[in-house]
């Protein structure tokens, strides 16, 4: 029998939601053990079964979570009723105003995000890798949910465990890309430790994002996903480690009832 998900939280979200790790769930091998991936290589009965066990840890519905098909972009849908598992549009974000439905975002390195407008009723959610990040998904986000009735300086959002700085080296074209979008976007990257390459703040640049696009109060919640592999599955340790299968940990918030 699986133990209870774990799950990290940030206080400053009102509604239901939890930053689950890799623990208490059904999957085996590399897939250990909260794996909520469809895409991947792991069982769907497993994936399906982790996926229902952390949306009910949230006192939520296992037919009403709903994911995407996320492609690194900055598209943001409005959810207005659940789809099957595994059928979600491609996308990186949603948002809802429907009681109930519960939005899942996948990752294992790239910052999961989460937003609400407790006084509207809209939540959203965001999966903010670099580019997506670069692109806008989470100004996305938050003009969907202000689509809502939401009011950005009402908005709560969370960054979620992601890779550390520390852990993160990245070459000349990431650096370029993001100060080309800003170049304000400097201060996230400190000296790398090889020529040529640099440690980039994911986490950092995604809280900044969000409280230069208004919102009233931002969170992080501190992990890197890379260093800590008893509690996350990462893709850069992956790499490292050359290559093979790979689960992914997922991020819940559900719109109260």
């Amino acid at each position: 029998m699986p133990s209870t998900p774990e799950s990290l939280s940030a206080s400053a979200l009102a509604s239901p939601h939890g930053f689950f790790t890799r623990r208490g769930g059904v999957s085996a091998g590399p897939f250990a053990s909260l794996n909520c991936s469809l895409s991947g290589q792991d069982s769907r009965d497993a994936v399906l079964c982790n996926r229902a066990l952390a949306v009910q840890a949230l006192g939520g519905n296992p037919d009403r979570l709903v994911g995407l098909t996320q492609v690194h972009g900055a598209e943001a849908v409005t959810v207005a009723q659940a789809w099957p598992a595994g059928a979600g549009p491609r996308a990186d974000a949603m948002v809802t105003s429907r009681p109930g439905i519960a939005l899942g975002i996948v990752t294992a390195d790239c910052a999961p995000v989460l937003f609400a407008d407790a006084e509207a009723g809209v939540v959203g959610a965001a999966h903010a890798g670099w580019r997506g990040a670069v692109a806008g998904v989470l100004e996305a986000t938050l003009q969907a949910m202000c689509a809502l009735g939401a009011r950005a300086e009402r908005v709560v959002a969370a960054v979620g465990p992601c890779i550390g700085q520390a852990s993160y080296e990245v070459g000349a074209d990431l650096r370029d890309a993001v100060l080309q979008a800003a170049p304000a976007g400097s201060r996230f990257f400190a000296p790398g430790r090889r020529e040529a390459h640099w440690q980039f703040d994911l986490a950092g640049y995604c809280a900044a994002r969000l409280a230069a696009a208004g919102v009233g109060q931002v969170a992080a919640v501190p992990a890197d996903t890379l260093a800590d592999e008893a509690r996350f599955f990462s893709h850069r340790r992956r790499t490292l480690n050359g290559g093979g299968p790979i689960g992914h940990q997922i991020s819940i918030i559900c719109c109260p009832e």
